[in-house]
């Protein structure tokens, strides 16, 4: 028997493998993918994710490789607001393929003793642990469902999901742009709809965008993708060789309650959204950041399983949060009508003239404005030894500071 079984082998999951081996709990991730998936939903890694990893001294592989981004946008508004502003050592967002992502945090997750099995469809729990699909019984003290939005995990627990289904709808595609715009970025909006231009690793661009026939369900062709980002910027960059093309809603939902007795919800499983903002895996690694060291403690003994409530009373609060600002900024991105259009040009026009404004919005995107009830958040400090707050937090545990106990995700207890 594990102590902790995962199901769902997505960055969430992995990062949560990672965190139970380094607190001494033994684990195993359950994956439906026999291979990784090479194309990346997620693209953003944010400031606050950013120092999870470094605390942890696993951040410079993904510096090395992503393209650092010195500023973010809310609701896809052509002010940008400036990162550089906030309180972190990493003031931007780093591009960097969820594919990749998932390999790096797999090898840390493995390199530390983890179990990954993959091509193992979870149907439903069992008495202690969970069924796989030919009737196999992986057994473990406490399961944590990182399965997405689909949970199976949630729905054999009972786990309510409320929320709103999707009125609309956002694509993206993957491609090779012969005319790509200046500096590889752009952020087009007016009444025929938005889009965004990210350049990708290896000479490949995302175009990811919505427009007012948003109505529409159903498999991405690459006619209809070049047709419409023609018709919202007036070219196709020269597009060509789709690598990936996706359709995305926004249906909102998230669990009633994180932890139903040994089970456990992260990421995904524990909120949906539109992904406006490139948030979702962000919340996710930090929702996993906030129980691995917890649920760790639990199942060597070194701590009460009423340690665990804490983890809904923490996170569930952010997610709602989550839930609240990715609706605001949908609304701004499908505002197509002229009155849609002068709401945007209003609320453009207040962030880019009152600083205070901008960079509480970079603050709530970045996930550096989280703050327990327990403590407040302590950023990264030089010690008076020379360490760094950051870098004795590498070992896991607490770490004592002139401010007091600092908590494994950077928070005073």
């Amino acid at each position: 028997m594990y102590d902790v079984v995962i199901v769902g082998a997505g960055p969430t999951g992995l990062w949560l493998a990672g965190e139970l081996r380094l607190g001494g709990a033994s684990v195993v991730v359950l994956e439906t993918r026999p291979e990784r998936d090479e194309n990346s939903k997620a693209l953003t890694i944010h400031p606050r994710t950013l120092e999870v990893l470094d605390c942890r001294g696993v951040v410079e592989p993904f510096l090395a490789e992503g393209l650092r981004i010195p500023n973010g946008h809310f609701g896809g508004l052509p002010d940008r607001m400036d990162f550089s502003v906030l309180d972190t050592p990493y003031p931007f967002t780093l591009a960097l393929p969820q594919a990749r992502t998932e390999e790096l945090l797999q090898h840390r997750a493995v390199e530390l003793g983890a179990v990954i099995r993959r091509g193992c469809r979870v149907i439903g729990m069992a008495p202690s642990g969970v069924e796989l699909a030919g009737g196999e019984v992986v057994a473990g003290r406490y399961v944590v469902g990182c399965d997405g939005t689909r949970s199976t995990v949630r729905e054999a627990a009972g786990i309510d999901f409320p929320g709103t289904d999707a009125t609309t709808w956002g694509w993206l595609g993957d491609v090779v742009l012969d005319s790509p715009p200046g500096r590889g970025f752009a952020n087009v909006a007016g009444p025929r709809g938005g889009l965004m231009v990210v350049p990708l690793p290896g000479g490949v661009h995302r175009i990811v965008g919505g427009d007012p026939g948003g109505g529409r369900r159903g498999e991405l062709t690459f006619d209809e993708l070049r047709t419409t980002v023609r018709a919202i910027a007036g070219t196709d960059y020269g597009m060509r060789d789709p690598m990936w093309l996706s359709r995305f809603g926004n249906a909102t939902r998230q669990a009633a309650v994180y932890r139903s007795g040994a089970v456990l919800l992260a990421g995904d499983a524990a909120h949906m959204h539109f992904p406006t903002g490139g948030v979702g895996m962000n919340v996710g690694i930090q929702d996993a950041h906030n129980l691995g060291w917890k649920l760790a403690a639990v199942v060597t003994g070194r701590a009460d399983d009423a340690l665990l409530d804490t983890y809904h009373a923490e996170r569930h609060p952010v997610g709602a949060d989550l839930l609240r600002h990715t609706r605001a900024q949908t609304a701004l991105m499908t505002a197509y009508s002229p009155e849609g259009q002068a709401l945007r040009a209003v609320v453009s026009g207040l962030i880019a003239s009152a600083p205070d404004m901008s960079r509480e919005l970079a603050e709530r995107l970045s996930g550096l404005d989280v703050a327990y009830a327990t403590g407040r958040r302590v950023p990264e400090q030089r010690l008076p030894d020379g360490g760094t707050l950051f870098a004795r937090l590498r070992g896991g545990g607490h770490v004592e500071t002139e401010a007091g106990l600092v908590r494994p995700d950077g928070h005073l207890a």
